[in-house]
């Protein structure tokens, strides 16, 4: 019996999902308090990420997970530092391109 390649879709949604977990668990590893171990500023709904050389933070609404150009960055930074690292979720382009994105999606 052959083994089903899991589709483009389910695997952006574990991706999702992964990251979705990762960010949460973030906080509480490095011991931000609160009800949901996130730090005070980042309201509920909404994760960190960080940008460009200088590691410029972002708080983003979580809804953007599933738009196309936030998606595309999401894989650039899989591929370049994986979700697992111990310094939040960083995305790896410049903060001119990630704000123009920032400017698209809003």
């Amino acid at each position: 019996m052959a083994l089903k390649k899991p589709s483009k879709h389910s695997t952006q949604a574990e991706a999702i999902k992964q990251i979705i977990k990762r960010c949460s668990s973030f906080g509480k590893k490095h011991g931000y308090d609160g009800d949901n171990g996130l730090p005070h500023d980042v309201p509920k709904g909404h994760f960190v990420v960080y940008v460009g050389e200088n590691r410029s933070r972002y708080i983003v609404p979580i809804s953007w997970l599933g738009n196309p150009e936030f998606q595309s960055l999401l894989q650039r930074a899989e591929e370049e530092f994986g979700f697992h690292n111990d310094m939040g979720l960083t995305i790896p382009c410049k903060e001119a391109d990630f704000l123009s994105v920032m400017s698209m999606i809003r």
